[in-house]
């Protein structure tokens, strides 16, 4: 069948969107798999993307006893909420039978009716951290050693209070690390980097401090749109001895000398680099932003190795997947689902890892065909978490899928309403922050209790001293205070033996708002329609000269720069003049 775009007005918030003659194409092909005609969504891509958001609670992390063994536990789940919360260990043993919770469908009720009672009965998992040592404050996680206050970590050691590492040693306070970071500091969307802080967007770095933009470069300071460059100040090049002789100009254990180049960087970035118009390299036919060897993607972001993918939002390894949210690693075939890894042929599915064949499930595991389960692991044949033999699962699968298509529920993502976490646990309230009187006019729900001390510190954040060497040991039993928000906070002994060795000042924000402050330095995941700003002269001496064009470059785009931001934005081949 041939189809056409079509305009649709959203449901939720009532503006026009379209779907694509390819988009149901997509829902064509994976019908056949799901066992009832799949139909388009009734939402626009943004309100499906924050209906994913609100169900992730990455960072927002609570103590509550387990309710199987009773020992204390790390966990996703303010000990307010309605839950049975299992710490890990009960919840991966035999200590309890994910069956003995089964329970016949009733069809004269809805689907996320009964599906919302049966997450309130069965055991949750308190986080998903797995293969790990010594890292129990992480979630989203796995295969890790010595990993603290971190999030989305993946085979990496001695990380803390970063999000999204990968392959990475000795790391703090940073984001989208993707492979082999080493020692680095305050360093976002970076890869294969060694002994670099304050920086973005370096590859194959070393020894970079406040650089962007850089790539196979090892000695350059306040620099950026480098490409394989040595002992480069302030974008200028310098013999290693010149250079080595202007850093030392710089004491940097000092507080108030990082805050003077944190303010001077920030300067830099804003006023003098040149920005690619989307963060792209090596892709084919694809169009987002921070996307790394795609193919064949639409309005994707934060993707590495995806193929035939649309309104993908951090994902890794994956093809022929639509409208999922943090999932990959081998991952193919997948709609409408959140926080799924090595994963095939899923759809509208919450937190389930290495499956096949699920629809509609929550927080399941090692499993195959499932539907409208809950916590289910090594399970097979199963509707709410209740067996059954291969052709009666075919047949009661379709016939609540006709139910389903009657109530119209069937073809969209899991409601907010029913979501185990609130919505300013959620990545909600950092990509589409909402106040607590229109979360709840939605009819979604908050969290009033979310974790935080005030006025409990020992020490004035006035007394820490200047410089990381006149910081004493016993700092490791004082509380502190943040200077932005106030909330208390301490540090651990790997934490300050950290800061010495790279000679960090002590830190006078809670990790909280040091991680937002690199939350807000990261490219904002939508489009605008924008013009080349580039007026045909070169940034610096070390620039090519623009043969493309004469005058101001006419080049239009699509780009994740806002039309009033202050950077100076370039098309591609006007970038492409710039870096040297």
């Amino acid at each position: 069948m041939e189809y056409k775009n079509e305009k649709r007005i959203c449901q939720k918030c009532k503006k026009d969107f379209t779907i694509e003659a390819d988009d149901f194409d997509y829902y064509e092909k994976i019908s056949s798999s799901c066992g009832g005609k799949v139909p388009p969504p009734t939402w626009c891509p943004e309100c499906r993307q924050q209906r994913r958001y609100a169900w992730r609670n990455e960072r927002t992390l609570y103590r509550r006893n387990c309710d199987l063994c009773g020992k204390s536990t790390v966990t996703i789940y303010s000990p307010n909420k309605p839950f049975k919360v299992y710490c890990n260990s009960c919840w991966w043993g035999d200590g309890w039978d994910i069956t003995s919770y089964g329970r016949d469908f009733d069809f004269s009720r809805p689907f996320f009716e009964q599906f919302s009672e049966l997450q309130h009965e069965v055991p949750r998992m308190a986080l998903l951290n797995k293969n790990s040592v010594n890292s129990e404050y992480t979630n989203h996680s796995a295969d890790n050693k010595n990993v603290y206050l971190s999030f989305i970590v993946f085979d990496s050691e001695n990380v803390m209070y970063s999000n999204w590492v990968v392959k990475s040693l000795d790391c703090m306070d940073c984001t989208y690390i993707l492979e082999k970071g080493e020692r680095l500091y305050e360093t976002i969307d970076s890869r294969s980097c060694y002994q670099c802080q304050y920086s973005s967007f370096l590859k194959d770095c070393s020894n970079c401090y406040y650089c962007y933009d850089c790539h196979g470069c090892n000695e350059c300071f306040m620099s950026s749109n480098l490409r394989n460059q040595s002992y480069v100040f302030k974008n200028k090049k310098y013999t290693r001895e010149e250079y080595l002789k202007k850093m030392k100009d710089y004491d940097f254990s000092s507080f108030v000398v990082r805050q003077g180049l944190e303010k001077e960087f920030q300067d830099f970035v804003e006023q003098d680099v040149i920005h690619r118009y989307v963060i792209s390299e090596r892709n084919i036919n694809s169009v987002g932003s921070v996307i790394y060897d795609c193919k064949n993607l639409t309005n994707c972001f934060d993707v590495d190795k995806g193929e035939n993918c649309k309104y993908i939002f951090s994902g890794t390894d994956i093809k022929d997947c639509v409208d999922c949210y943090h999932f990959g690693f081998n991952t193919e075939l997948c709609y409408e689902c959140h926080a799924c890894t090595r994963t095939s042929n899923c759809h509208f599915c919450h937190l389930c890892y290495d499956n096949m064949n699920l629809m509609y499930c929550d927080t399941c595991q090692n499993s195959q065909n499932l539907f409208g389960c809950v916590s289910v692991k090594k399970g097979e044949y199963m509707i709410f978490n209740k067996k059954y033999s291969k052709a009666d699962y075919q047949a009661l699968k379709e016939k609540i899928i006709e139910h389903m298509q009657k109530t119209g529920e069937y073809g969209e993502f899991f409601p907010p309403q029913i979501a185990p976490v609130y919505y300013n646990e959620t990545r909600g309230s950092f990509y589409m922050p909402m106040t607590k009187e229109e979360v709840l006019e939605k009819g979604w729900q908050w969290e009033d209790n979310v974790p935080g001390t005030f006025g409990k510190e020992t020490i004035s954040s006035a007394s820490i001293p200047d410089k990381i060497e006149d910081v004493p040991d016993d700092y490791l039993s004082e509380i502190f205070s943040c200077v932005k928000c106030s909330k208390n906070y301490n540090i651990t002994r790997n934490e300050l033996l950290f800061y010495r060795k790279e000679k960090i000042p002590f830190p006078r924000k809670c990790p909280d708002c040091r991680y937002k402050r690199r939350f807000n330095l990261r490219p904002v995941r939508k489009l605008w329609h924008r013009k080349c700003m580039c007026d045909g002269t070169k940034s610096s001496p070390q620039a090519k000269n623009h043969l493309n064009h004469s005058g101001p470059c006419q080049t239009e785009f699509e780009t994740c720069y806002a039309p009033d931001r202050p950077e100076k934005v370039y098309c591609e081949k006007c970038y492409q003049q710039e870096v040297y």
